[in-house]
């Protein structure tokens, strides 16, 4: 690994690790309050809750490194800032599509909401009101560290998957390959929520598993595309505009 790449790598774990500290707060308020029933410290829970989150970030980390040049899909900010250029103008041009996307995804998902709310488990509803994480928690560890779990490393992944399986060796990547990856890792991104909330609730139902995937997938696509377009940098700008609409209207 040469230097550039060792600070590209740098720079995105701190990135990413931010988000996870930024929850540290959320899971220990979380863990206190089922503290009766646990057998070990909380503080040892959190411990290996922040251990494991880290280990998964250095895995699609290392994944996204490796197949993202692969088909590619680029983090041009920080690459330019690893090699030590100066990133400014690669950045304007992300400010304007980071903004639309994010503004629209938070309305889709708002709107998405508004439609569903009324069918919802209402334990689910009050469970969500009382364990929802900080607003910190949801900018900084959505808009950054999902981002590289989700799209640095599981949709560069996807992709070149997707290219191995479809054409030749060498040969020019299509758009369909994007598409593949953004649809399919939108939706993994939705189902990956489903855990959290079974556990908030003991009546699931088909509006709760609806709103869950699917409100987070609709978000997924428009972060995929920016990723593809405009970088990884953007599809995380977006991401934190996304979560400030939402909380905005809340």
């Amino acid at each position: 690994m040469d230097v550039k790449t060792w600070r590209f790598n740098k720079l995105l774990f701190s990135f990413g690790f931010l988000g996870i500290i930024s929850i540290i707060p959320f899971i220990s308020k979380l863990l206190e309050t089922h503290s009766i029933q646990l057998a070990i410290p909380v503080f040892l829970l959190v411990l290996l809750t922040v251990i494991q989150s880290s280990l998964m970030l250095v895995l699609m980390m290392f994944i996204g490194s490796i197949f993202s040049s692969k088909v590619g899909l680029h983090a041009p900010v920080i690459a330019a800032y690893a090699e030590g250029q100066k990133p400014y103008s690669i950045l304007k041009s992300q400010v304007i599509p980071a903004v639309i996307g994010g503004v629209l995804g938070g309305l889709f998902v708002l709107g998405f909401m508004v439609v569903l709310v009324g069918y919802l488990p209402e334990d689910f509803i009050r469970a969500g009101e009382k364990f929802t994480p900080p607003w910190y928690s949801k900018v900084i560890y959505g808009g950054i560290t999902e981002e590289i779990l989700i799209r640095w490393g599981l949709m560069s992944f996807l992709t070149w998957c997707c290219y191995r399986l479809t054409q030749a060796k060498n040969s020019v990547i299509q758009s369909h390959n994007y598409l593949f990856a953004i649809v399919l890792s939108a939706f993994l991104f939705g189902v990956g929520h489903l855990p959290v909330a079974f556990a908030l609730s003991s009546e699931v139902n088909l509006a709760l598993v609806v709103y869950i995937i699917f409100g987070n997938a609709g978000f997924g696509l428009i972060a995929g595309y920016l990723y593809w377009k405009r970088g990884l940098e953007c599809a995380i700008g977006a991401h934190m505009i996304a979560h400030l609409v939402i909380l905005s209207f809340l």
